[in-house]
Order: C-alpha cells, then sequence, then structure tokens
C-alpha cells in the first residue's frame, strides 16, 4: 500500500505541475515525463489517478489534443524502416550517419515527436505491447484517443501514406531490370497498375464523405488485397528466378524495397477497416504501436545487413554447390580417381614450393616478392584447376554448400541419418584428396631440389631450411594462426567463384561471347559457341583460383611492411617445405623435430578445412535459413554413425544408404545445373 501511494505521489506530481490548468504549450517535455514516469511506475496507479481527478483529465485531454493536432506522420509510414537507397552500401552509409549524428528533422512532425519523447523507441514499444490490453484499452479511452484512426486529418494522411508507398512501388517495379527477373508477367495484366487502379477508387471514396470508412466485405478491400497479395508473388517470384537468371546488388535491393512498401500498404489498409464500433480502437491502437514499431527500426543495422547479404549468399553458395557435387565420392572407383587427382595436384605444388624458395632469394623489395609469390601461386592453382587435378583444401567451400543444400533439401528429421552418411563420404573424399597432395607434394620437392643441385652444384634449400622447420613447429611459431588465415582465404576464393558465376548469369556473358559479331565474322560460329562453353564452365574456376594464389602469395610481404606477423600455411605447401627443410639439413635432423614438422603438417591440414569448411557452412545454413538450432542434433547424428561406422569416413566401404546419397547429391547437381 506504501509503494502504491508512493506511485500515486509520482505520477501527481507531474501531473500537477503541467496540467493543473488548461496550459496551451505544445512543448514535448510535458509528454516526455508522463511516457518516462509510465515505463517506471504501475499503469493501474496512471489511469486510477485520472479518474479521481477529472480536472487534470480535461487539461491533460486537452494538451494532447493541442500536440497531436494537424501533425502530418506521413513520413512515419513511409520512410521508416523502409530502405531509401536502391543499392547496400549508399543505404548502409546512411544508416551509420543517422546513427552518429541524426538529421534535422520537422518539428510540426509526428517524426520529430516521437524522435524526442521515446529515448530508446524499441523498449518503449515493449512496454506498451506487453502492458495488459484491457489497460491500455482503457488509458487509450480515459484520454479520448479511441477513436483517434476515425479523425479526418487520420484518414487523410493515412490515404495520402499509402498513395506515396503505391507511386514508389510502381516506379520500382517497372525498372527494366526488375521486370526482366520476370518474365512470366509478360503476358500478364502487370498487378502494380491494376493496385493502383483500387487506390484511385479509394480516393474517389474518400473525396465523397468525409465520414468514409471500410469494411471487411467491401469490395475495394478485397481487391486492393488481392492486388497487393499479387504484387507479393511478383516479387516472390522474382527472388526465386534469381537462381535462373542471376542477380544484381542494386536489384536486390530494389526487390527488397518493393516488398516492404506492399507489406507497409498491406499494414495501413487495414487501418481503414472497421466492422464494429470497436475496431476504432482496436486500429487506433495498432496505428500508435505501428509508428513507434517503424521509428524504432529506422537505422537497424543488423536487418539491413541480414536481408541485403542472404539472398546474394543464396546465389553464391547455390553456384557452388553443383560444383561440391563433383568432391564428394561414394565408390571405390570415384574414391581412387580423387586421390589420382589429388596426386596430380601435388606434383604441381611440389614444384611451386620450390620455384616459391627460389624467388625469395631474388634481391627486391617486398612488392616485388609480393608479386613474384603471388604469381608463382596464382599460376600454379590455375593450372591444377584446368587440368582437371584437386587441390584438397579448395574442397570445403564448395562441399559445404552441397551439404547445406542436401540438409535444407531434406523432408524430415529422418534425413539426418542420410546426411551423416553423406558427411562420411564427404570426409573420405578429403582424406584420401589430402593423402594424394601429400604424397606426391613431399617427393617431387625433393626429386626438384635434388636435380637443381646436381645441375649447379649448390644446396639452394640450404640456407632456408631452418626457417622452413621452424615454421613448421606450432609451438614456437605461429603455424596455427597462420592455417586459420589459410582457411580464411580458401573460403573467400569460393565466395568469389560463385560471385563471378552469379554475375555470368545475370549479364549472360555466355550468351554475348557466342553472339558476338567480331568472335563470330573473324572467327566462325563454332569457334563463339566453344568461347562461350569455356567461358561458361571454367572462368569462375580461373578467377577464384587465381585470386587465392594472390592471397596467399601477398600476405607474407604485406605482413612483413605492416610490422605484422602474418602469413600461410597450407598443407600441401606444409609436406613440400618439409621435404625442403629435410633436404636443407641434409636429413641430418633430431627426431624431435621431423615428427613434430610430420605431426604439424597434417594439423595445418585440419585448421584449413575447418575454417574454410566451418565458415562456408554457416554462409550455406544462413542463406537456405536453415534453422542453427538443428546444428545439435546434426551433430549428435554424426557422432553417433562416425562411432558406429568410423572406417567409412576413411574407406569406400559399402553401406546400404548409399544408393540414397547418390540420389540426394544428384538432386542437387541436376537442380543446380537447371538453374
Amino acid at each position: 500500500m506504501a509503494i502504491r501511494l508512493l506511485n500515486k505521489d509520482s505520477f501527481s506530481t507531474i501531473l500537477k505541475n503541467h496540467f493543473s490548468e488548461r496550459n496551451e504549450t505544445v512543448s514535448l517535455q510535458p509528454l516526455s515525463e508522463i511516457i518516462s514516469s509510465l515505463k517506471r511506475e504501475d499503469l493501474d496507479v496512471f489511469t486510477a489517478y485520472l479518474k479521481d481527478n477529472d480536472k487534470i483529465k480535461e487539461n491533460l485531454i486537452y494538451y494532447i489534443y493541442n500536440v497531436f493536432k494537424d501533425r502530418p506522420f506521413n513520413l512515419s509510414l513511409t520512410e521508416a524502416d523502409i530502405l531509401s537507397e536502391n543499392a547496400f552500401y549508399p543505404e548502409f552509409k546512411k544508416r551509420i550517419l543517422n546513427k552518429v549524428l541524426p538529421p534535422i528533422e520537422n518539428e510540426k512532425t509526428i517524426w520529430y515527436l516521437v524522435d524526442n519523447v521515446l529515448v530508446t523507441p524499441r523498449k518503449d514499444l515493449q512496454f506498451f505491447q506487453n502492458s495488459p490490453e484491457d489497460k491500455m484499452d482503457e488509458l487509450f479511452q480515459l484520454l479520448r484517443i479511441d477513436q483517434f484512426i476515425n479523425n479526418n486529418h487520420v484518414k487523410k494522411e493515412l490515404l495520402f501514406s499509402i498513395n506515396i508507398l503505391a507511386w514508389r512501388v510502381i516506379g520500382n517495379a517497372l525498372d527494366v531490370e526488375v521486370m526482366k527477373m520476370v518474365p512470366e508477367y509478360r503476358n500478364f495484366d502487370n498487378p502494380f497498375l491494376a493496385l493502383q487502379n483500387e487506390l484511385d477508387l479509394l480516393n474517389a471514396k474518400f473525396k465523397e464523405s468525409s465520414s468514409f470508412k471500410l469494411t471487411s466485405s467491401d469490395e475495394i478491400y478485397k481487391q486492393t488485397k488481392i492486388y497487393l497479395e499479387q504484387c507479393l508473388d511478383f516479387v516472390t517470384i522474382a527472388f526465386k528466378n534469381s537462381s535462373k537468371y542471376g542477380i544484381s546488388s542494386k536489384t536486390n535491393q530494389s526487390l527488397l524495397k518493393i516488398r516492404q512498401q506492399l507489406q507497409r500498404m498491406a499494414d495501413i489498409i487495414k487501418l481503414f477497416v472497421v466492422d464494429e464500433e470497436k475496431d476504432y480502437l482496436i486500429n487506433s491502437k495498432q496505428l500508435f504501436f505501428n509508428i513507434i514499431k517503424y521509428k524504432s527500426h529506422k537505422n537497424n543495422l543488423r536487418d539491413l545487413v541480414s536481408d541485403s547479404t542472404r539472398l546474394m549468399s543464396h546465389l553464391i553458395t547455390n553456384h557452388t554447390a553443383e560444383t561440391g557435387t563433383h568432391y564428394i565420392t561414394s565408390t571405390f572407383k570415384a574414391y581412387m580417381k580423387m586421390f589420382w587427382k589429388a596426386s596430380g595436384g601435388g606434383v604441381i605444388v611440389g614444384a611451386l614450393c620450390v620455384l616459391k624458395m627460389l624467388y625469395s632469394y631474388v634481391p627486391a623489395s617486398d612488392f616485388a616478392h609480393a608479386f613474384l609469390f603471388s604469381m608463382n601461386y596464382a599460376m600454379g592453382f590455375v593450372m591444377i584447376y584446368l587440368m582437371r587435378f584437386t587441390l584438397a583444401t579448395k574442397q570445403p567451400a564448395m562441399t559445404a554448400a552441397t551439404m547445406a543444400k542436401v540438409l535444407s533439401e531434406g523432408d524430415n528429421k529422418n534425413t539426418y541419418v542420410e546426411f551423416a552418411h553423406v558427411v562420411s563420404q564427404l570426409f573420405r573424399s578429403q582424406f584420401i584428396a589430402f593423402v594424394g597432395n601429400v604424397l606426391l607434394s613431399f617427393p617431387v620437392s625433393l626429386i626438384i631440389i635434388y636435380g637443381l643441385e646436381i645441375l649447379f652444384k649448390q644446396n639452394f634449400a640450404f640456407e632456408k631450411s631452418s626457417r622452413l622447420l621452424y615454421d613448421l613447429n606450432p609451438f614456437d611459431s605461429k603455424a596455427i594462426l597462420h592455417a586459420c588465415i589459410a582457411g580464411v582465404f580458401l573460403f573467400i576464393s569460393g565466395v568469389i567463384s560463385g560471385n563471378i558465376s552469379n554475375n555470368s548469369v545475370f549479364y549472360q556473358i555466355p550468351r554475348r561471347i557466342a553472339k558476338n559479331p567480331f568472335i563470330n565474322y573473324f572467327f566462325g560460329q563454332s569457334i563463339a559457341k566453344r568461347l562461350s562453353d569455356y567461358y561458361s564452365k571454367n572462368w569462375a574456376g580461373i578467377v577464384s583460383n587465381f585470386w587465392f594464389g594472390v592471397f596467399l602469395g601477398a600476405t607474407a610481404p604485406i605482413g612483413l611492411f605492416l610490422g605484422l606477423d602474418l602469413d600461410i600455411r597450407h598443407i600441401t605447401f606444409a609436406a613440400g617445405n618439409f621435404a625442403l627443410g629435410l633436404y636443407g639439413k641434409d636429413f641430418v635432423v633430431s627426431s624431435y623435430t621431423f615428427w613434430i614438422s610430420f605431426v604439424t603438417v597434417f594439423v595445418i591440414g585440419f585448421f584449413n578445412f575447418a575454417v574454410s569448411f566451418g565458415l562456408s557452412m554457416l554462409l550455406a545454413f544462413r542463406s537456405r535459413k536453415v534453422e542453427m538450432s538443428e546444428a545439435r542434433e546434426i551433430f549428435k547424428e554424426i557422432f553417433r554413425y562416425f562411432v558406429k561406422n568410423p572406417f567409412r569416413f576413411f574407406f569406400p566401404l559399402r553401406s546400404r544408404l548409399d544408393e540414397k546419397s547418390k540420389r540426394m547429391i544428384q538432386d542437387v547437381s541436376t537442380k543446380s545445373e537447371g538453374h
């Protein structure tokens, strides 16, 4: 009881100070103090006090009427929490600027009122939404704002807002790049134009009567809802077609903006619908909540990044998913084929290890060394790709997308067992690829460095041997950190590959090459077609491997320039460097040095795999909206499967699930190719 009296005294102080007499002020300070006290105190106490003090209540009502009188609120409905730019980066910069230096607003708008009365709109919204509904109803009725939605000025603002949104939607929807995404609508009436026609009827009805309202059975309302749904279907189809036609960042942003505006129009049109007297109160409260909700998200960066990047990440992983199916072996023949392809990659990497060591002797600047190392790696990786060999750690960035797609397209939780079996196939594919790379990289490096010594009568590895072996000791060097850095670059190269593939589809590059008049005139239609096919199949892989090489080659020199201990460690190169280190020491090393280096080669491989696969899987899961809450069950099932069948994770043993997993992977490949 004492607490209740204290609360009542707290309210009474604020209300008596400002509303003992009729106050003509339109200052926002009294309103700000009332809302702040409401959040601290009991809503029941506030309403009880107003019931007991009619004069103060009447003066408060008069004040609220003056504060809100003729204030436009269309900005709160047409701007707040809606993308204002048609590209991600301008929108991102604008929101950051608004957070750091809030913009100057028109003081006569509801937009300004909400900004200056509510300190934290999101928390204030939660307070009002969590308050008992009957108490909020009682407060609205006491303050006579339960009929707020019936005010002619409010109706006019709502109608003006919905018209602004409609005009903007039509402008964006009829953009050439957007229309290109939905060729299905070329032979149909455009739903956006039909929606505008319906809104014209709504405007005419409002002009006819100041007591304008809609009911849920009105033909105008039902038709408007249908056209809004058709417009949203238009956007949904455009997003789905992105896998088929590709999509640019600008078009993605335009579609997001159209969807937000359509959803806002749907929110507004509902506020006109009054079937019963109580709907005035319900709609008045809803408008109040909506304005605060929109304003609370106006500069939200997390939602912007999430919405803007989800589709692009989906497209990137969609293209890498198709490639990833080729890296999962299900038969002994495929398993051995993977070994031979990885062995070929190991041969090339063995040569690259020696070349990089020789380049390090060249007296040149850090920039020149960065260039030489980068071109060495880049040309080697492109050669591996074009010769259809395999670099083991390039696989995870591709296979993660495949795994996510297999999982997201599963019908039920029984898929987890089949998924665990696919994981075992993936793991043994990675295992045999590691084996093939390492087994050939080590001896090839030895053979080449031995041949160079025979030719030039000099042990080129002698001077570098101590450093090479030091880098393979995780207790003395940052080998694990550097292996993780390489894993990040592996992930980025996968993203680059997917992005190049998406842009190739969106800009129709293969078709442009095939139809290019210059190529057709000088080289003929057959050559143009072959160039088109070659570009379509290989360009993304060439660019991805080239940049992966640049990343690996430039990291150490850039780290040296910045004074940071940055470098990369890759399992295949680590094996080649291990061979060069031993050769430089004439194979005279302590058993500790030998075994720690030997083990570190595989530790480096593990972190290469774990980081690149983990990042790629997170991107793929996010893009396909695979719930992260499923992760625990998935990993439990994989662990159980490993305990029961450990050898299947290393060797191609037959299983009754082979056919199912094969179909799952083939389905992913077929759907990706169909896109």
